[in-house]
């Protein structure tokens, strides 16, 4: 939504200042000018030109614009990126500087009086297109992609057009696009990008995750940012109630700016609890963990006052990789993380891939719907070359402390045996040569297909731990695409249905003696953790920067009195919106 308001300005004077309205998915204020993350328009007209020496005079002052750009990016991106992914910018700026391609445009632009767009945009579209031609040659075809890289850079400086350049932002932003990429966000720094926010996306976008990840504040789906803000306009985001203000006056950004200090002074007495245990207002103990993408986000946890790792994304380390990671070089990662959590316990989910995660070394079979396709579990059972060599490291890693292995997208019990029964094998061959070892390892299940949940009694028979997974559940349960704003109306946690759902999973869990433990954004939203905690859930994990608020919330509750709200939640309520109004009136 997109409302249009008169703010005053110092002088008398008076400004058109915009409102948007999206979706809060990390708390904080945002203070800064916009940087927009859309290329621009890179079309040009074809002419013909008499001065052909001036022409191709532009042509290289355009690329060494660009490899001077290229070789600034690169000098900020040092400390935050790997020499491997250095290298790219050494890769792109030999392109710039090789004399057969600038002679071939040369020549172009001296017989044919080509203009200097045209002759750029013909010779490196046809060196790239010859690139990707080599069909028995992997690398060189992937070198295609970095000479249309390359090329695009060249045109923009032709145009005189500025390209998004996240790796290359050295001053405060704002971050202004359709949508955020995973690679987009390995590539900021957040010491410059003070918020995020975008057309596209839900709370549990991986735009969203990451941004809490990162402590960024950020709105998203707000449906119109691309086409309301502009470069260099003084953005105002709040990522706690979903606002975005474009082109704010002096006195907005005072008040935001305060708002902003008196956050800070809020998360500077959550920090006090960083050694505090985990416990309700009436003595009931709770875990709060973190979930995490690779074994260097445990220094953020540990930091943060995690009570363990709930949820370690393994399949990060695949789309980290140019290649399946070996049995060894995952016992590395996951040596490092039971390690780094000092006797605190790590959960990892096996490879899931697939759906929006794709290995580019891996290619899977085209599906109509790959969300509820050839995925996580299923590849794994029919791929034990693969299983197999994460098992065994999970295992080993398992001798330097606590470590769970849960299994995802489990839709049937039989589904769930075979994943033990590769489990026990690598068990059975490892302990050949090692007498006692995974005795550290608990095995458990997501609960994330509808299905499991409904037969969560006969599941929990079966392994040590549930962890529910409401990110995909909620998906499922719901039948709406959880990247789809359109349909992002249905993400509806506090839905009494889903309440009661929920509820079975964790009662079953308890009737059967094992644990029930939450992964997803649920667990750490301030509306879901009382009747959470209700229920009796055990462990909530999420993003480690919510954890502090977790817990803090979590000491003022009385779990009696959280187990009767539960019970007006599904009984008396039967909209989300009213579950929320109850929660509210109930505990202020």
């Amino acid at each position: 939504m997109v409302n249009v308001k008169r703010l005053p300005r110092r002088g008398g004077n008076y400004q058109m200042s915009t409102d948007v309205k999206g979706i809060a998915a990390s708390d904080g204020f945002g203070i800064a000018p916009a940087y927009l993350l859309v290329d621009p328009d890179l079309t040009y007209e074809t002419t013909q030109v008499e001065d052909t020496a001036a022409e191709y005079a532009r042509v290289e002052a355009a690329f060494q614009a660009s490899i001077d750009e290229l070789s600034k990016i690169k000098e900020n991106a040092k400390g935050r990126l790997g020499d491997e992914e250095l290298e790219v910018f050494d890769a792109h700026i030999a392109i710039l500087s090789d004399p057969e391609m600038m002679g071939q445009i040369k020549t172009d632009i001296e017989e044919n009086h080509t203009g200097a767009e045209a002759a750029v945009d013909k010779v490196m579209t046809g060196f790239a297109d010859m690139l990707a031609a080599m069909v028995d040659n992997q690398y060189m075809q992937e070198r295609a992609a970095d000479v249309k890289d390359v090329a695009k850079r060249a045109l923009a400086h032709l145009l005189g057009k500025q390209l998004p350049d996240i790796a290359g932002i050295d001053h405060p932003v704002v971050i202004v696009a359709k949508e955020i990429t995973p690679s987009d966000t390995s590539q900021m720094d957040a010491q410059y990008v003070k918020g995020i926010v975008t057309d596209l996306g839900g709370r549990t976008s991986h735009a969203a995750i990451m941004s809490r990840t990162l402590r960024i504040p950020a709105v998203v789906g707000s449906e119109s940012i691309t086409t309301t803000a502009q470069n260099g306009q003084m953005m105002v985001v709040d990522g706690l109630n979903g606002d975005v203000i474009v082109d704010a006056d002096d006195a907005t950004v005072k008040e935001y700016e305060q708002k902003a200090a008196d956050f800070e002074k809020q998360r500077a007495q959550w920090a006090k609890l960083v050694d505090a245990p985990s416990v309700s207002k009436d003595g009931k103990e709770f875990e709060i963990a973190a979930n995490i993408g690779t074994p260097d986000d445990v220094a953020d946890a540990v930091k943060q006052g995690a009570d363990g790792v709930g949820l370690f994304r393994s399949e990060f380390l695949y789309m980290g990789s140019d290649h399946l990671p070996s049995e060894d070089e995952q016992f590395e990662a996951y040596k490092k993380a039971v390690v780094g959590m000092n006797g605190k316990p790590v959960v990892v989910r096996t490879l899931d891939i697939g759906g929006d995660k794709p290995l580019d070394y891996l290619p899977l079979p085209e599906e109509l719907n790959p969300f509820l396709g050839y995925r996580a579990i299923r590849i794994c059972l029919e791929r034990p070359d693969i299983f197999k060599p994460q098992l065994r490291a999970l295992i080993r890693a398992s001798e330097f402390g606590p470590l769970g292995i849960m299994f995802p997208m489990i839709g049937t019990v039989a589904e769930l045996r075979a994943a033990k029964a590769i489990y026990n094998e690598c068990l059975t061959e490892l302990q050949a040569s090692h007498p006692g070892i995974g005795k550290n390892v608990q095995l458990g299940m997501m609960i994330e297909v509808p299905l499991a949940a409904i037969n969560a009694d006969n599941l929990a028979k079966e392994v040590d731990f549930f962890s529910i997974g409401t990110n995909d559940l909620i998906q499922y349960n719901f039948a709406a695409d959880r990247g789809n704003d359109k349909v992002s109306y249905l993400y509806q946690p506090l839905n009494p249905a889903f309440l009661s759902l929920i509820k079975h999973v964790i009662d079953s869990a308890h009737r059967h003696g094992a644990k029930a433990a939450m992964c997803g954004e649920m667990a750490g939203d301030k509306y879901a953790l009382p009747l959470l905690m209700g229920m009796g859930l055990d462990e909530y994990s999420m993003s480690a920067t919510s954890i502090l608020r977790t817990r803090s919330t979590m000491k003022d509750l009385d779990t009696a009195e959280c187990a009767k709200l539960v019970d007006k939640a599904i009984n008396e309520c039967a909209t989300d919106e009213e579950v929320k109004a109850l929660v509210e009136k109930e505990l202020g």
